[in-house]
C-alpha cells in the first residue's frame, strides 16, 4: 500500500479570543508571554481555546477526502494547517510533493500585480520553472475565464474571478495534492461542475485530494472518506455514511418535550419492509408516523414535507386534513398510525422528510418531527435538478443518399 500523501496525525491547535497586535506596546507583552507559555501546549488560558482537538487522517495518492462540518467546526484551520499557514500546538501534519491549494478568496495573490503576473508568482512559489508556467499559462486563464482581465490588478477582480483564477492556478500547475476550500461556492454553477471534474481527473492521475465543503452532493460523488468534524472528529469513514451522520446532526429533531402531540416516524423501503436510507430514484418508500396527543385534538391537518439537505430546498409539501383521513379527531392517549407511500423521483442527493401536525381551530403546530427519515439518492446521470423526469434518448438515423456513377444524389 503506498505511504499516506496527506498526513495529519493527532493535531491539536488553540487560539486566543481578541488577539491583536495593533502596536509594538501590544506586541512585546504577547511575544513575552508566549515564551513563558512554551512547552504547556496542553493547557488553556482562560482567553484561548482549541480550534482543533486530536485529529487525524490520512490521504493517499489517487484518494480523496471531503471534511465537513458546521461554521466554526475547524474546517479551514485544518486546510491552514496542512499548507502551513498556521502550526499544530501538539501533533503532526505533513504533505508530501507539490501542492496546489486554494482556501481563501485571492489567498496568496499580491493584489496590485495583474492575473498574469500572480500566475507566475504562485508557480514560482510552488517551486515551478518560468517554462513550465508559460506552458500552463493559456490553460489556466481559459479554465478561469479571465482573458479579458489577465493583465488587470487582482485588486479590480470580483470574489468570483478571484476564486475562478486561485482554482485554475492550484489545478493546472501539477500538484501532488490538491487541498480546496469552500471558496469554490462563489463561482456560478458551471464553474463549479468544471471543478469538479478537474478533481475527478487528478484523481485518476494519482492526486491526493482535500476538499473542505457544504455541497455534499460534490463531496459525496468524490471522495472516498469523509471526515466529519467539530473541533474533534466525529466521523472518519465511509463517504455516505459520514454524510448521513452530518445531515443528522444538522437536522435537530424539532419535537419539545412539552409538546401536545409527539411523533415518532421510520423510513423504509416499501417492497423488503427495512429501513432506507440509500435510495435509487423512483424507488418505492413509506414513512410510518405514529401521533399520539396529550389531549383530544379535534380539526387537524398532517403535514408531509420532503427537503433537499444540502441546501433546504423545498422537493414536496403535502396536506392531509382529518377529513381526508377519515378521521374526526385524535383522542388523547389514543395512537394515530399513518402510512405515507411515496416514490423517491428525484434526482441525487441527501433530502430530509418531516412530519407535522397543525390545529386549524388554534392555527397552531401540536406536534412537528425534523427529520423524520434521512435519505440518499444514489444516482448518477445528473449534475443539478431535483425532479427525476426518467428521460431517455435515443438516436434516429437520417435517410442516406446515394451518389450515382454520373456523381448526382438520388
Amino acid at each position: 500500500m503506498a505511504e499516506p500523501a496527506v498526513l495529519f496525525d493527532a493535531v491539536w491547535k488553540k487560539f486566543r479570543r481578541g488577539e491583536r497586535h495593533d502596536s509594538l506596546r501590544d506586541l512585546i507583552p504577547s511575544v513575552l508571554s508566549g515564551l513563558m507559555r512554551r512547552g504547556r501546549t496542553v493547557e488553556l488560558t482562560k482567553e484561548e481555546f482549541w480550534a482543533i482537538e486530536n485529529v487525524s487522517f490520512e490521504v493517499r495518492p489517487g484518494e480523496a477526502l471531503g471534511i465537513i462540518g458546521p461554521n466554526g467546526a475547524g474546517k479551514s484551520t485544518t486546510l491552514k494547517l496542512l499548507t502551513r499557514i498556521l502550526r499544530p500546538n501538539r501533533g503532526r501534519c505533513h504533505v508530501t510533493g507539490r501542492i496546489g491549494a486554494l482556501i481563501e478568496v485571492a489567498a496568496g495573490f499580491h493584489p496590485d500585480l495583474t492575473g498574469r503576473e500572480n500566475v507566475f508568482l504562485q508557480g514560482a512559489i510552488m517551486g515551478m520553472k518560468r517554462a513550465e508556467v508559460v506552458r500552463k499559462l493559456d490553460q489556466i486563464v481559459e479554465f478561469a475565464g479571465v482573458g479579458e482581465f489577465i493583465d488587470t490588478q487582482v485588486k479590480r477582480y470580483s470574489s468570483g474571478m478571484n476564486a475562478r483564477l486561485g482554482f485554475a492556478i492550484a489545478a493546472h500547475l501539477d500538484p501532488d495534492a490538491l487541498i480546496i476550500d469552500e471558496v469554490l461556492s462563489v463561482g456560478d454553477l458551471a464553474f463549479q461542475q468544471r471543478c469538479v471534474q478537474r478533481m475527478f481527473e487528478f484523481k485518476r492521475q494519482g492526486a491526493a485530494i482535500v476538499f473542505v465543503s457544504h455541497n455534499l452532493q460534490a463531496v459525496s460523488d468524490l471522495c472516498d472518506q469523509v471526515l466529519f468534524i467539530k473541533r474533534s472528529t466525529q466521523f472518519l469513514g465511509p463517504t455516505a455514511e459520514g454524510i448521513s451522520r452530518y445531515v443528522r446532526s444538522l437536522a435537530v429533531t424539532q419535537q419539545p418535550g412539552n409538546a401536545p402531540v409527539t411523533i415518532e416516524a421510520e423510513l423504509t423501503d416499501r417492497r423488503t419492509g427495512k429501513p432506507a436510507e440509500v435510495v435509487v430514484p423512483g424507488q418505492a418508500l413509506r414513512l410510518r408516523a405514529v401521533y399520539q396527543a396529550a389531549r383530544n385534538v379535534q380539526d387537524f391537518v398532517v403535514s408531509f414535507i420532503v427537503k433537499r439537505s444540502t441546501d433546504e430546498l423545498l422537493v414536496y409539501d403535502g396536506q392531509f386534513p382529518a377529513s381526508e383521513l377519515g378521521l374526526t379527531g385524535l383522542p388523547a392517549g389514543q395512537p394515530l398510525v399513518l402510512n405515507f407511500d411515496f416514490v423517491a423521483n428525484i434526482t441525487r442527493g441527501q433530502y430530509h422528510v418531516d412530519t407535522l401536525l397543525f390545529e386549524l381551530s388554534s392555527q397552531q403546530f401540536l406536534g412537528w418531527l425534523s427529520p423524520a427519515g434521512l435519505l440518499t439518492v444514489d444516482e448518477r446521470r445528473t449534475w443539478g435538478g431535483v425532479a427525476d423526469l426518467e428521460v431517455g434518448t435515443t438516436v434516429d438515423e437520417l435517410p442516406r443518399t446515394s451518389v450515382t456513377s454520373s456523381g448526382t444524389r438520388q
